[in-house]
């Protein structure tokens, strides 16, 4: 979510767009033979990031100068990209069209009837069909969802080939005397047959993606990377972590479908809705760019002679100091009694501070015990969805949290400038949460703040914290010379807040406040704007976008106080 704001600064002119799960909470489809359990799909989708992806595969088709910002969800089955560009319905100014065909089209796109327009819904009325655009001479019309079902004669093949299909699988259940998964089989397919006769639509119609995108058998899937022209360029940001996952996402998905191929769950054309493997990825992508602070053995075997290290910024900025203290295993309320006074000294100082947990658990009772204490402090983990995780950082840096307990999600990618002290706990502890990458990601989280210090607490020093304190005590050797050297004094980096969930026209107004561009009685009106529609959001339940008038509203505050420091007079 940071590399795609800061993308957007840095891009003001480019479309910048964002893909990455649109899951809050996956359960996928799975079955445990030693137990007999079936395990439905559960899912839980966050509309937002839905609207963002679909506007990622948008822009893709329509614009070549598009900047995309993805997850490993870029390797995941997504729209044929000639099917994508067949069904958005194109219209211009002045143009006439029949209503019930565009109407027919909408449904088939994904578009619901609704009395309020919003996104993904459509009004249709005697005369007209309205739907939320701004002011166009021409739109183009994509499609509101994952997938889109054909219709006539293109559905009627692609369900005499599933219906082929099932025959074929159940004649061979029956030849293995598998009377159960056939039956089981034949029932879960018909349905599915019956509902895309229907609707066009059916639940896990992604597991039929074969025969719509017009696949044959083991062919590569499409996914986001096909979107793009050719000699795009693919940055891939902590790549010692990102390319084991895309190897382990096509195997861990791959596992889990053979199993329910194999009990009649699904056709074995579900197989084939997939994310991509690591040589299909490799395959895909054209000019690549590997970028870690910690490179593994891929990224060193890639490099012809040695890698480049950026270790002098351009801020003076040193690797943070590192201390060792004692962990107290008999009372573990004396280690959280030293944190909370180092979280006094940096609170008087307007800093910030992490603390690193090992466990959900942990990190949950440790900002508990803190907040008994009257000190501001958030949890943040895996848990909460995308948008909370985010605006939990934002608020940290806006001043309404002192503290974030976290585990592996503050590891890598996040620039905390005001964060000035880092607290590892268990640091001693042996596996990846504690290896001697992980501690150097880890520790880094310090070393954009003037101030920078980790506290590992621990028992002894293990190999692995002796190696990631060896290699932050070179770089801040070289870093303090290159300094001493050229005269630099280290500088905090500044890096202003901003909100994904806010309109980008009251971000831009935000801005303008925040350079002094803005009369008094305009901020005012702003101010009372804002105020009243984080009321309205709130009362809709649309709690990401009431935070974001409620973190603008914090910006504004400095603003107006600001003005009215400035509007005193001293006799």
């Amino acid at each position: 979510m940071q590399v795609y704001q800061e993308m957007q600064s840095f891009f003001p002119h480019n479309k910048v767009e964002y893909y990455v799960s649109y899951f809050d909470y996956y359960q996928p489809e799975a079955y445990k033979p030693t137990t007999d359990l079936y395990i439905g799909k559960k899912v839980q989708r966050n509309a937002s990031i839905a609207k963002m992806r679909l506007k990622t595969l948008n822009s893709l088709v329509t614009d070549r100068h598009v900047i995309v910002v993805a997850s490993v969800a870029a390797i995941y089955g997504c729209f044929n990209p000639a099917a994508y560009r067949k069904v958005v319905i194109d219209l211009k100014q002045g143009q006439k069209i029949d209503k019930s065909l565009i109407k027919d089209k909408l449904f088939l796109l994904g578009y619901k009837h609704d009395k309020k327009i919003n996104p993904g819904n459509c009004q249709i009325e005697e005369n007209r069909i309205s739907f939320m655009v701004k002011e166009l001479t021409e739109i183009s019309i994509p499609p509101s969802q994952d997938y889109v079902g054909e219709e006539g004669e293109e559905l009627t093949k692609i369900l005499a080939k599933i219906e082929e299909e099932l025959t074929k699988q159940k004649a061979i259940f029956y030849q293995a005397g598998k009377f159960l998964e056939a039956e089981r089989l034949e029932k879960r397919v018909q349905e599915d047959l019956f509902k895309l006769r229907e609707m066009g639509f059916c639940p896990g119609i992604e597991n039929y993606a074969r025969y719509f995108d017009g696949r044959k058998e083991g062919e590569t899937p499409f996914v986001l990377l096909d979107y793009f022209p050719e000699g795009f360029l693919t940055i891939v940001d902590e790549s010692h972590i990102t390319i084991p996952q895309v190897k382990a996402m096509y195997n861990t998905d791959r596992c889990r479908k053979e199993t329910l191929v194999k009990y009649g769950f699904r056709l074995p054309s579900a197989l084939d809705n997939r994310p991509l493997s690591q040589a299909e990825f490799f395959k895909k992508i054209n000019f690549s760019l590997y970028v870690s602070a910690t490179p593994g053995n891929f990224e060193l075997e890639k490099v012809n002679y040695r890698p480049v290290e950026q270790i002098i910024r351009p801020t003076g900025l040193l690797d943070p100091q590192i201390e060792v203290r004692p962990r107290n295993r008999s009372d573990k309320n004396s280690e959280m009694v030293n944190i909370i006074r180092e979280i006094e000294i940096r609170k008087e100082r307007g800093e910030k501070v992490l603390i690193y947990a090992l466990t959900i658990a942990m990190s949950e009772d440790i900002a508990r015990y803190l907040q008994e204490r009257e000190i501001r402090v958030v949890y943040l983990h895996s848990r909460l969805e995308i948008f909370e995780r985010y605006q939990t950082i934002t608020s940290l840096r806006r001043g309404v949290y002192d503290v974030i307990v976290g585990i592996n999600l503050l590891k890598e990618g996040i620039d905390l400038p005001e964060v000035s002290l880092v607290c590892i706990l268990d640091a001693d502890t042996p596996g990846f949460l504690r290896d001697t990458r992980s501690l150097i990601q880890i520790i880094g989280r310090a070393s954009r703040n003037k101030s920078g210090k980790v506290i590992l607490y621990a028992d002894e020093i293990t190999s692995n914290m002796q190696s990631a304190i060896e290699e932050t005590n070179r770089r801040r050797h070289l870093q303090a010379a290159h300094n001493l050297q050229n005269n630099i004094t280290p500088q905090t980096i500044e890096k202003p807040v901003k909100d994904i969930a806010l309109d980008p026209l009251i971000s831009l107004q935000v801005e303008k406040a925040q350079k002094g561009e803005m009369e008094e009685k305009e901020l005012k009106k702003l101010v009372k704007d804002l105020r009243r529609q984080m009321k309205r959001s709130t009362k809709e339940f649309k709690f990401d976008q009431a935070i974001a008038f409620r973190n603008a509203l914090l910006d504004l505050e400095k603003v107006e106080k600001t003005i009215t420091d400035n509007s005193k007079i001293i006799i």
